[in-house]
């Protein structure tokens, strides 16, 4: 048995790079080596600031998660790295697996998928948060010609805008109060707003903002009897949905999703690994390389998150870390 090393979450705002057993992989296993994982920054960085409500820590736990909340853990869900060990059909090939920051793993091999081949292990990171994207499609459900604006120009909002802008006839606005976001939306081919200039009485609205105004602007731009899709976690905090106003009147719905479950409309035919496998092909378009906004190494993850959680750069998107050859 060697030795991996791996990122814990050891105390509020605190992180550090901790020695793990790695042994050897066993019959239907295989050992990874880590190319790139992704920061999630919205759930992980509730997690790495300890923003974990203890009513939800056994539901947001992450597939192969070790510690329990809030603290020490080891949390992360973006990995994709080089198969070194396990059956020869798997062997050599670029894989994505749903697990924490580690530079070499061992999982079952039915817990890794490998990469289309026109998906560069660069942008392959994104697909926890493409899958995210591609669940809440399916619970929006939206029709050819529908006005749908997605509120908030994170990672996962700009996922779903540019999905649902491919759809025929639809008209759809990515809407953020920070007008710099218009050239990531011009470049995934998506019309940008600000909250001033967004057109309303929409068909479908996606909250993706992660702050409570961004709800109200949300509930704002609805149609009549139209549906508010909330992908937003907000951990522990108190948010306040306005549902005064027009709200009753209009006879909106407030519906929430999550990826921890497949969308009603596909579980009885769609396995989370089928939806994984379908989240990393969409990511075959290298525009959504532009998602990726930084990139540093894994040595130094324990600073890197303490700025991610607590005050990123402007334009901060989905951050990448690197792992030594």
């Amino acid at each position: 048995m060697t030795q991996a090393q791996a990122f814990w979450t050891t105390d509020r705002m605190t992180g550090e790079l901790r020695p793990e057993p790695l042994p050897e992989p066993g019959a239907g296993e295989v050992r990874v080596r880590a190319l790139y994982s992704g920061v999630s920054r919205g759930s992980e960085a509730l997690v790495f600031a300890g923003q974990v409500p203890e009513s939800e820590r056994t539901r947001m736990r992450c597939p192969f998660q070790a510690g329990d909340f809030p603290f020490p853990v080891k949390y992360g869900y973006a990995s994709v790295g080089l198969v070194e060990a396990g059956p020869a059909e798997l062997r050599d090939q670029v894989v994505f697996c749903l697990y924490p920051h580690q530079d070499r793993y061992v999982v079952p091999a039915d817990a890794v998928i490998p990469l289309p081949h026109d998906l560069s292990a660069k942008r392959a990171v994104l697909g926890a948060n493409a899958e995210a994207a591609l669940n809440a499609l399916w619970d929006a459900a939206p029709r050819i010609g529908d006005r749908i604006a997605v509120v908030g120009g994170g990672v996962v909002g700009f996922l779903f805008a540019a999905l649902a802008a491919r759809m025929p006839g639809t008209h759809v606005q990515l809407v953020d109060v920070d007008p710099k976001k218009e050239t990531t939306a011009r470049v995934l081919e998506v019309p940008f707003a600000t909250p001033e200039t967004v057109e309303g009485n929409c068909d479908i609205v996606v909250h993706a903002s992660g702050q409570g105004a961004g709800l109200g602007t949300a509930i704002g731009l609805a149609g009549f009897e139209a549906t508010v899709l909330e992908l937003s976690w907000y951990g522990s905090a108190d948010v306040p949905a306005p549902l005064g106003g027009a709200f009753h009147s209009q006879r909106l719905t407030l519906q929430s999703s999550q990826v921890g479950a497949v969308s009603p409309s596909r579980r009885a035919r769609w396995t989370h690994r089928q939806r994984l496998a379908k989240a990393l092909e969409l990511l075959r378009d290298p525009m959504f390389g532009h998602l990726v906004s930084g990139e540093s190494r894994f040595d130094d993850l324990p600073r890197t998150m303490q700025t991610l959680a607590g005050d990123p750069p402007a334009g901060t998107l989905c951050h990448r870390i690197a792992y030594p050859e």
